[in-house]
């Protein structure tokens, strides 16, 4: 059975104006690519769940990570930076930053890494809208 690659849904101006555009909105400001391309629902749905899983990690005293020292470090902050601005300005207020040894901490430093993880699928969702290989 052969399979054709995806192709540019007709109609659509997905080679036109900057494509990258949506995946690096999307991906500073949670929900900001798909606000771009006038996906105002999913956008929104987006934007709160990111938003509300970094603020809830953040509130249980979720340690930021700032140093990758092993490779679980290396990921947890590629994770972590996924949320973009939030991630740097909670950085710079210094947020995060002091380490505390419970198990709600711990909670809240997996949802930090969620919720840029989340970011990033987002982002590149918004990017597959914007070239056509998705609806």
């Amino acid at each position: 059975m052969s399979t054709t690659p995806n192709k540019p849904v007709a109609g659509k101006k997905s080679g036109q104006g900057f494509v990258y555009l949506p995946l690096i909105a999307g991906w500073l400001v949670p929900g900001a690519g798909h606000f771009l391309q006038g996906k105002w629902v999913r956008g929104t749905l987006l934007a709160v769940s990111i938003v509300a899983m970094f603020v809830l990690g953040l509130s249980m005293q979720g340690k930021l990570y700032t140093s990758a020292q092993d490779i679980l470090g290396i990921l947890g902050m590629a994770g972590d930076m996924g949320t973009g601005l939030l991630y740097l300005v909670s950085r710079a207020l210094g947020l995060g930053s002091q380490p505390t040894q419970t198990t709600v901490a711990d909670y809240g430093k997996v949802f930090i890494v969620v919720a840029g993880l989340l970011n990033i699928i987002a982002a590149v969702d918004a990017h597959n809208l914007r070239t056509g290989r998705k609806q």
